[in-house]
């Protein structure tokens, strides 16, 4: 049985599982807003975090 034999029904599955998902990432709108998420990066947060009272450790006092 030549290797080819093998490697050309293995590629052919490999390729329809990869258009398939990209099918489904488009139907899904993962490519509708490719701007936002870069934009976003780079604003500030509204306010810094802090550590609430109920993470603390009570024994620390």
């Amino acid at each position: 049985m030549s290797i080819l034999a093998i490697l050309i029904p293995l590629s052919l599955v490999l390729l329809t599982v990869a258009v398939t998902a990209f099918v489904w990432a488009v139907r899904r709108g993962q490519f509708d807003d490719l701007e936002t998420p870069a934009i976003d990066i780079l604003a500030d947060d509204s306010a810094p975090r802090h550590v609430s009272e109920s993470v603390r450790d009570p024994h620390a006092d």
